[in-house]
């Protein structure tokens, strides 16, 4: 199953540089969508993707946001015939070792989420005022489309 990691970023130079072998290290394929860095993520980017086949790179002009971000590194990896898109945010608040999981599960369903709130999940390094402002959005979220996740913004 070939599996494209989507990684927006945009001033993460020192996180990629952790960030990105230890996904090429699971054998899946890295995307770093970069919005034209100042700190020089995408030359680092570059970089990497020299030093590995499988580390690909999209520079784009300026600090164009994170959801036309993903959704440039989606277009991106259905061109290269990806069977599994993952998304993951450059700071490590995805956990790079969950990914095996998380493919795991995509043998046996179409779509599968990496939740903070359920068992085993967690928020780490986080304070009360983010977790609760998580917790309402979440809980608006759900009531309004009536959706039936408790994470519906966990982006991974």
């Amino acid at each position: 199953m070939e599996c494209i990691v989507v990684i927006p970023t945009y001033n993460e130079r020192d996180n990629i540089a952790r960030l990105v072998p230890q996904i090429v290290g699971f054998d899946f394929h890295v995307l770093i969508v970069d919005d034209n860095s100042p700190d020089g993520t995408g030359d680092l980017a570059d970089q990497l993707a020299c030093e590995h086949p499988r580390i690909h790179v999209i520079h784009r002009p300026g600090k164009e946001g994170l959801g036309t971000a993903y959704v440039r590194g989606f277009q991106y990896a259905l061109e290269q015939g990806a069977d599994v898109i993952c998304q993951m945010d450059a700071d490590f608040s995805h956990d790079p070792g969950d990914l095996p999981r998380l493919l795991e599960a995509m043998k046996d369903n179409d779509v599968a989420i990496g939740s903070r709130y359920v068992a085993g999940g967690r928020t780490e390094n986080w304070g009360l005022l983010r977790k609760l402002m998580s917790r309402g959005a979440n809980l608006y979220t759900r009531a309004i489309l009536g959706l039936p996740l408790h994470d519906c913004t966990s982006g991974f």
